[in-house]
């Protein structure tokens, strides 16, 4: 695993493969053939599986932030905001109608379904995100993804909380009061908590990183800087009842933003995605072996044409939709809707609420949960790297064509 996470992501670069689909398949592998005798059923492991993604989790959204080299700004990060304000609950509302009418679960289970599969996955959708800092491979749909995939996963927990209501109060929670208390303390203060806790310690760890040397105190080390303010931020946040992930990744920021040109944002990112890559080869592998054992024995024809719908139609359909209006072309519009990627951030809104919720037999929730999360390995791993290799060699016509325009005006070849 360690000489794949070194060798692999060059090696596969110019193939339509990803290195998901080969830890999957290597899971597969190794435990039908009865390798290991270790189960890495998520249903048996519940806590173990939440701890696992919870930190690749928090890793990847440093790694992320870290990447960006855009400021945030509301025009600038405009097609972001669409996508999380508009896409990101229309994903939901649908996946749990879609929960509730065509599998029959509860509205509970089907809120919490729908949660889990609203976020672009940080960790999985690293392939089409942009390149390391000032690396310059940046281009709409790339931004778009990683600024997704960095504030989604802390915007969908409000949902994934009210699910966990439900499941306990059940029609409690529809008054005035229960959504109230529900808007002020899951939406608001949290999502206050988070942003506010990542950029105080952001700026502490910028200071500490950039600037304490003019003060005479040692200069930063190594990568490793990244990992320890990914820890720090995560748990400070937890203490005052904010939400992590997004306190992770405004912290990323805000430490990019210090100090924008230092070439040492390179370094910490690259030392954070190679960790990244190591936990979420880790992970698959064991997902792999979870599937060769029976995490997918529950499901029924219906769930699977529904898992598709919401991978394939949902996703793509209101994706489009958030973007209408937008000032991105056509075809980046196309591509940020299709490569909405799922994966181990679903998995663990799916362990963290059916532990700390009563939502009853969840084997078919793990079921179509699974099937959704390998079939977007599959289809995004195929589609990924030939649609951004079309996509740059698209954009690199349109540029040459406005630069170099084949009839020029007459007065301009007479010189």
């Amino acid at each position: 695993m360690v000489l794949l996470v070194s060798w692999a992501p060059k090696g596969l670069s110019r193939f339509p493969i990803s290195l998901a689909m080969i830890c999957v398949g290597l899971g597969v592998a190794i435990f039908s053939l009865d390798v290991m005798s270790f189960d890495p059923d998520p249903r048996t492991w519940d806590t173990l599986t939440e701890r696992l993604t919870e930190l690749v989790v928090i890793i990847s959204l440093m790694g992320a932030g870290l990447k960006l080299d855009r400021p945030v700004s509301l025009k600038g990060w405009g097609p972001t905001w669409r996508l999380l304000v508009i896409a990101m609950p229309l994903t939901i509302a649908a996946t749990a109608w879609l929960g509730v009418a065509g599998l029959g679960f509860s509205l509970a289970m089907a809120l919490l379904l729908g949660a889990a599969m609203a976020p672009t996955d940080p960790v999985l959708a690293s392939d089409v995100q942009t390149g390391p800092p000032k690396s310059g491979e940046e281009n709409e749909v790339r931004f778009n993804l990683t600024a997704e995939a960095g504030l989604n996963d802390a915007l969908a927990f409000p949902f994934v909380n009210l699910a966990i209501l439900v499941s306990l109060s059940g029609a409690a929670v529809w008054t005035v009061q229960g959504l109230a208390q529900w808007a002020a303390v899951d939406v608001v203060w949290k999502l206050v908590a988070g942003a506010a806790m990542g950029w105080a310690v952001g700026k502490a760890m910028g200071w500490l990183i950039f600037q304490a040397h003019n003060k005479g105190i040692s200069r930063h080390a190594d990568g490793l800087v990244a990992i320890g303010a990914t820890f720090i931020a995560y748990a400070a946040t937890e203490i005052v009842h904010g939400y992590g992930f997004l306190a992770v990744f405004v912290c990323a920021l805000t430490i990019r933003a210090s100090e924008r040109e230092d070439d040492f944002h390179e370094e910490m990112h690259d030392f954070a995605e190679q960790i990244e890559r190591l936990l979420m080869m880790l992970v698959l592998v064991l997902f792999g072996g979870a599937l060769a054992n029976g995490l997918l024995d529950a499901l029924t024809w219906t769930d699977a044409l529904i898992g598709l719908a919401v991978l394939l139609i949902v996703r793509p359909v209101v994706g489009y939709v958030s973007l209408i209006g937008s000032p991105l072309l056509k075809r980046d519009r196309i591509m940020l809707a299709w490569l909405g990627i799922r994966g181990l951030g679903s998995v663990y809104y799916l362990a963290y609420g059916l532990s700390h919720g009563d939502f009853g037999d969840s084997e078919r929730l793990w079921a179509i949960t699974g099937f959704i999360i390998l079939v977007s390995i599959i289809v995004h791993g195929i589609t990924a790297t030939p649609l951004m290799a079309l996509l740059e060699r698209l954009a690199g016509r349109s540029l040459q064509g406005r630069a170099a325009p084949a009839n020029p005006p007459r007065d301009e070849r007479l010189g």
